[in-house]
């Protein structure tokens, strides 16, 4: 078992700052954003949700081009440029007087689309049987930077509005941007060849391989969102944690989670070892949920179910686009991975849905059991396609 050189530890926590950074802008705006958007000249619920999830779909559409345009052009030109035009998107929702130009300006937010190219630029620094370590750092800092927003989004929008905050994430993504060209070392440039073609791609996509860990990640993300749409109404309604408390939850059971990721992911290096690692953590999700949906008959209920989820989660999130880096061809890396980053953005936009139609018809402990229910069709594909991710990574090896 190998340990992080030196490069790659550097080389992780300088992608965690960047990282960090892009995604504690944009989570600083979610617990507050429809409280004060509704508001806003021209808003309705209808349209508040879609200035909410336009980004995710703006997101997965172009995760893939943009991935393939890091394989020839570089990453850290792409990423640059991706950081850029989300600069522009939060100047202009900040500069918005009404709903529709936060609309625009989330879409812009949205297409500087660089998870896919960000996690590429990880693989490259990385060797195979370190990529989970790395990527779990990175992992790590987002979950880091869901916590810190979720602490610091009410004080801050009590002081600067709504368009105080979008500035802010403004000013984070120009600080990521810095920090990528001071700190994050650039790999030896690969030019895509003639093979890296979309023909190409898409054959390398619909791999049994590839789609198993792609609709994993679909899976995991919709169950996720599901569970955020009801998760901060049962806390307030059934366990007596107001909106601007819940962080009393979340940090512990995040620190508690990056210590469980930490001494798992030392111990899992081989293909085999994260297939049996994501089939636990599926069946760890499912749990959770069912338990969230248990959680109003006691608190210790909802620590273990929330212990459960977010360790889970956390080890899929660090897993999966490792295991994508390996199987995928180096020179058609980044338009994988950013096929990967799109099923993710995908999984949200249906997991918000589900969520929504859940809680309006049926009721707040729906909403985890609809969830749930996903691991039904989740463990079968599982199973299915392990031997073919392992008999893939062979190949690759050979």
């Amino acid at each position: 078992m190998s340990k992080l050189s030196k490069r790659e530890l550097n080389t992780a926590f300088a992608l965690s700052s960047v990282v960090g950074l892009r995604m504690f802008g944009l989570f600083l705006i979610m617990p507050v954003f429809t409280a004060y958007a509704i508001h806003l000249p021209g808003a309705t619920p209808l349209l508040v949700g879609l200035a909410i999830g336009i980004y995710g779909f703006a997101q997965a559409l172009l995760q893939v081009p943009v991935g393939l345009l890091s394989d020839r052009i570089g990453r850290h030109l792409t990423i640059t440029v991706g950081l850029l035009i989300f600069v522009v998107g939060s100047v202009v929702a900040a500069m918005a007087h009404g709903i529709g130009g936060i609309i625009v300006g989330r879409v812009l937010q949205g297409m500087g689309a660089v998870s896919g190219a960000s996690q590429a630029l990880a693989a490259d620094h990385s060797r195979d049987d370190n990529r989970s370590k790395v990527m779990g750092i990175i992992g790590v800092s987002i979950g880091l930077a869901f916590v810190l927003a979720i602490i610091l989004s009410a004080p801050l929008a009590e002081i600067s509005g709504l368009s105080g905050l979008f500035g802010l994430t403004a000013l984070l993504a120009l600080a990521a941007i810095g920090l990528l060209w001071m700190l994050v070392p650039r790999p030896t440039q690969r030019t895509a060849p003639d093979s890296a073609r979309p023909g190409a791609v898409l054959r390398m996509l619909i791999k049994p391989q590839l789609m198993v860990l792609n609709v994993s990640v679909f899976m995991m993300h919709t169950m996720l969102t599901a569970a955020f749409v009801a998760l901060p109404l049962m806390l307030i309604r059934d366990t007596g944690f107001a909106l601007d408390r819940q962080w009393e939850l979340y940090l512990p059971v995040m620190l508690i989670s990056a210590v469980v990721m930490g001494g798992v992911l030392r111990r899992v290096t081989s293909v085999a070892g994260s297939m049996r690692l994501i089939l636990i953590c599926a069946l760890g999700l499912g749990l959770a949920l069912f338990g969230f949906s248990a959680a109003s008959h006691g608190h210790l209920m909802l620590w273990l179910a929330a212990i459960v989820f977010f360790s889970a989660f956390n080890l899929l999130e660090a897993s999966l686009p490792s295991l994508v880096s390996r199987l995928a061809p180096p020179h058609m890396r980044g338009a994988a991975l950013g096929a990967y980053a799109t099923s993710q953005f995908l999984g949200a936009g249906v997991g918000g849905v589900l969520g929504g139609v859940m809680l309006q018809h049926v009721g707040l402990s729906a909403v985890f059991a609809a969830a749930a229910a996903l691991i039904i069709l989740w463990l079968p594909l599982l199973l299915w396609g392990r031997s073919r991710v392992v008999a893939a990574e062979a190949a690759v090896a050979a």
